[in-house]
């Protein structure tokens, strides 16, 4: 399993700041299979001891300058801390299983407008990995992961 970590071109203005994904190398059927990872909870003091001001930045685009999914978008990420001990429980749980664990560091400012992770609906294709809902979850706090199935090829070529 290769880990790849993205050090940030400069000191970020908080510690969370933090994007993780992984590649499962087989899950429900296709083969590569991306996983986007995130805090599914944050606590009520922290979102309230952030200076967004500081933190957001200009509208996506226009009309798209609402903040609250850009503000859930930097509670979804992660500490270095805590980057550290998901590879560290990736590479303990699942290193026969993942083929790669990355990371890299937010720009700032969050541009006002993004949907975070957690908004995205599940459907067909598109769903979500409740880590902290699996047996033998060990981490102290709680992580979800967002895949699409329909960005990953099939496990077996169709045969026409």
């Amino acid at each position: 399993m290769q880990i790849h970590s993205v050090a940030p071109e400069r000191p970020l203005p908080t510690d969370r700041g933090y994007v993780l994904t992984m590649t499962i190398k087989c899950f429900k059927g296709r083969k590569n299979v991306q996983v986007h990872l995130f805090r599914p909870e944050f606590d009520q003091a922290e979102f309230d001891s952030y200076a967004w001001e500081h933190l957001l930045g200009n509208a996506v685009e226009p009309g798209r300058d609402d903040p609250e999914g850009s503000k859930r978008v930097v509670l979804e990420a992660f500490t270095s801390q805590e980057r550290d001990q998901i590879f560290e429980y990736i590479k303990t749980r699942y290193e026969d299983r993942v083929s790669e664990a990355s990371s890299s560091a937010m720009s700032f400012p969050i541009p006002k407008g993004l949907a975070p992770l957690s908004s995205v609906p599940e459907g067909k294709t598109i769903g979500l990995i409740r880590f902290s809902q699996l047996p033998n979850f060990d981490l102290p706090f709680p992580m979800h992961g967002l895949y699409d199935l329909s960005q990953a090829d099939p496990l077996v070529d169709d045969l026409d």
